[in-house]
């Protein structure tokens, strides 16, 4: 899934390999899917990019935004995997939408369990992306200690710390996935409630989401996702499916997985005590 870090990713290597290129022809999915969304009619997409060269690509968020001449815009988001293919290299079969260029190269979009795609004009008014547009991630410098704290006293004191973090776009770009590490690294239980959290410990928090978020970014993002280019990326986690087996890196103890907020959480029952 796409979270703050890939979305830097994903904007920066735009920004390196389709700078100028030009649009040859959109192709519509080979293969529907059901939880791929499109702002509007996809098989119009090819008459509203074609011919259009790429000025920018920017990250705002879980939202990934390509800019082309003469105004428009292509947005994707959560579960949309995009991959740059070089001149001659097949797309896969079964694909969401494919744009082609003029030098035969062309961006290929997957979806695996569920995502969004949006061409528009600047009108596109969905509340997610324009939120995530106008409001400021943790990297930004106006989300400073005071900030953080107003965010923390608007909440209601039993609202968990998974809550308080991947909930109600309080943190744009942090989800199920970075919160991972970010509550391993500050020593906090999942579950655990606000209430029990002292300012100490809530500016603890905030540092932790800073310092991982930006080695995140920094790194290409996590390694439990892939780039333009089809590589993982360059941060390793510590608490994912790609460790779950493998232990606690501070105490050599079990990682526990579960179910919780309808996403799995892993952490330490050590190192991230459930205190109450």
């Amino acid at each position: 899934m796409i979270e703050l870090p890939e979305s830097i990713t994903y904007a920066s290597m735009l920004n390196q390999y389709i700078l100028g290129k030009t649009v040859a022809a959109v192709c519509p999915p080979s293969a529907p899917h059901k939880f791929c969304w499109f702002h509007g009619d996809v098989n119009a997409y090819d008459s509203l990019l074609k011919g259009k060269s790429v000025e920018r690509a920017d990250a705002y968020g879980i939202f990934v935004e390509i800019t082309f001449e003469g105004g428009l815009y292509l947005n994707f988001n959560d579960g949309v995997n995009v991959r740059l293919l070089e001149e001659g290299e097949k797309p896969p079969k079964k694909y969401q939408l494919l744009i082609a260029f003029d030098d035969g190269s062309a961006l290929v979009f997957t979806v695996a369990m569920y995502g969004g795609i949006a061409c528009h004009q600047g009108e596109f008014d969905n509340e997610y992306y324009l939120k995530n547009r106008a409001g400021i991630t943790p990297l930004d410098p106006g989300f400073t200690e005071e900030y953080f704290l107003k965010l923390a006293e608007s909440v209601k004191p039993n609202t968990s710390a998974k809550a308080f973090l991947a909930t109600q776009q309080r943190f744009l770009g942090l989800g199920n996935g970075t919160l991972q590490d970010i509550l391993f690294y500050a020593g906090i239980h999942p579950k655990r409630k606000l209430v029990t959290l002292s300012r100490e410990e809530l500016l603890g928090l905030l540092a932790s989401v800073k310092k991982i978020l930006g080695e995140m970014a920094e790194k290409g993002g996590r390694d439990t996702e892939k780039n333009l280019l089809g590589q993982t990326g360059g941060y390793a986690t510590v608490m994912s499916r790609n460790t779950q087996t493998s232990g606690c890196p501070r105490c050599g103890g079990q990682i526990v997985k579960e179910s919780y907020m309808g996403g799995s959480v892993y952490y330490c029952p050590d190192c991230q005590p459930l205190v109450k």
